[in-house]
């Protein structure tokens, strides 16, 4: 009874361990995590502070809860149900596939990862390719939005920079959410984009019971109040020209309004044009057809980087260009409804994709590269001196301001402007300069249409 007992020296110190972690767990990380809660409560605070649309509860409410609260909201459920009807599969499997899509589509917001670490990489790499200009901005129209109102930015997609261009000018307003697509559920740039406050949505996706989760999550942020940023197109233009607007956000961000006791949704237009869109090429060929597969489009990524690299080691890398950035006035949509809520849901919507497609349209900028390669477009037989070129491109546009236009003109100085743009259009060998005239390439015709295109719409 009392004989020694030896215990091996491994057992002692694995019971010391684990009565190590157990206080930590139960003493010090409770502490620790109280700690980082008050200093991120007391952030928020500050950054609502001096944001003009405050980040809302919503967005900061853990992961684990918004997953949970999506995958049995009564509509959820109910969606549930109907899809083990019409596919004749067991209540538990429809169920998991809910939860499965819940967890793919609820974002993981980190507002120290968004303002801390996401701005500040958004204005190094903008700033890095292009002269990022605030184009024309409605400052007493955004000022008068209504506080307690959700508020949409809706956008032209031009290229894969519009996400990191508008977060990083949008950043003194708010933080955005966007809806993004499948290329961007890859590793490391899945985790990362969703503690952005991104989610990712499948937009080929068929599955009536992923998009009835997708709608109701979209439905939630909006009756929350959640800053959303979407693109109407549905994706990136192919050949530059502005495109009709897709409905289907658009229907699951209006289909639970009541214009009784919802707040007001306020959309605000937001056009994007740059003097070059890092991929034209590749949506050029895409859109004649031509099929690349991701192995192709990141080697031509890897290719292009490498050559960018060279020229900066080399001290040869331009800046590519200007990209803008204008902000049109606010469509309340309460006030949409006053003179469209007499029409079904899908033909209101129809009509309110419209307008807004209307709104982005008309505040797109014109730049430098657009203008002129406009010109050469209507002369592609004529070689044209500087000269001629100043003397059209000052005529086309004297009719686009004319119709409510807006361009961006370099230090003010119109001949710069169109110097810029011939620079340009020079550097990518689409135009080439032979005694005193400008010639255009024949094969290049397509690249000069991808700009023309897009401020065709202008008139």
């Amino acid at each position: 009874m009392f004989e020694t007992i030896e215990i091996p020296t491994w057992t002692v110190w694995l019971a010391g361990i684990l009565a190590l972690i157990g206080l930590l767990d139960r003493i010090l990380m409770p502490t620790v995590r109280w700690y980082l809660r008050h200093r991120m409560n007391k952030a928020i605070k500050v950054l609502n502070e001096r944001l003009q649309l405050k980040i809302q509860p919503f967005k900061l409410t853990k992961r684990r809860v918004m997953i949970d609260r999506l995958s049995y909201d009564p509509q959820v459920i109910e969606a549930i149900i109907e899809h083990t009807q019409t596919e004749q599969i067991p209540y538990p499997v429809a169920e998991q596939m809910a939860h499965r899509y819940a967890r793919e589509i609820v974002p993981s917001f980190s507002a120290t990862g968004y303002f801390g670490i996401a701005i500040k990489i958004a204005r190094w790499l903008s700033r890095s390719l292009y002269r990022v200009r605030l184009g024309y901005v409605d400052e007493d129209a955004l000022k008068g939005i209504d506080p307690d109102a959700t508020v949409i930015f809706v956008m032209n997609h031009r290229s894969n920079m519009d996400y990191i261009l508008v977060t990083y000018l949008a950043a003194s307003r708010s933080a955005l959410s966007y809806a993004v697509g499948e290329w961007a559920r890859v590793w490391p740039l899945k985790p990362l984009i969703s503690s952005l406050g991104a989610y990712f949505i499948r937009r080929k996706s068929r599955n009536q019971l992923y998009r009835r989760v997708l709608a109701r999550y979209v439905q939630m942020a909006t009756a929350a109040g959640v800053t959303q940023a979407v693109f109407p197109e549905g994706g990136l233009s192919r050949d530059g020209k502005l495109k009709p607007a897709k409905l289907g956000l658009l229907s699951y961000i209006v289909a639970d309004f009541d214009p009784e006791t919802s707040h007001d949704i306020y959309f605000v237009p937001v056009g994007l044009n740059y003097d070059r869109v890092l991929e034209d090429r590749v949506l050029l060929a895409s859109g004649k057809g031509e099929k690349t597969s991701r192995a192709d489009k990141f080697s031509a990524f890897l290719r292009f980087a490498w050559r960018q690299i060279g020229l900066r080691v080399t001290g040869k890398f331009y800046r590519f260009g200007y990209a803008s950035v204008s902000f049109g006035a606010p469509v309340s949509f309460k006030t949409f409804l006053k003179t469209h809520g007499h029409r079904r849901h899908q033909a209101m919507t129809k009509a309110l994709g419209k307008e807004l497609i209307s709104k982005v349209g008309a505040v797109i900028p014109i730049l430098p590269v657009s203008l002129v390669a406009r010109i050469f477009l209507t002369n592609q037989k004529t070689p044209l001196s500087k000269e001629d070129v100043v003397k059209k491109c000052n005529i086309a546009l004297q009719r686009l301001l004319a119709k409510g236009a807006y361009m961006h003109i370099p230090h003010k100085n119109f001949d710069y402007a169109v110097d810029v743009g011939l620079r340009m259009l020079a550097l990518r060998h689409v135009i080439i300069e032979k005694d005193g005239k400008y010639h255009l390439q024949s094969d290049e015709v397509p690249l000069l249409g991808y700009y023309a295109n897009a401020i065709a719409h202008l008139g």
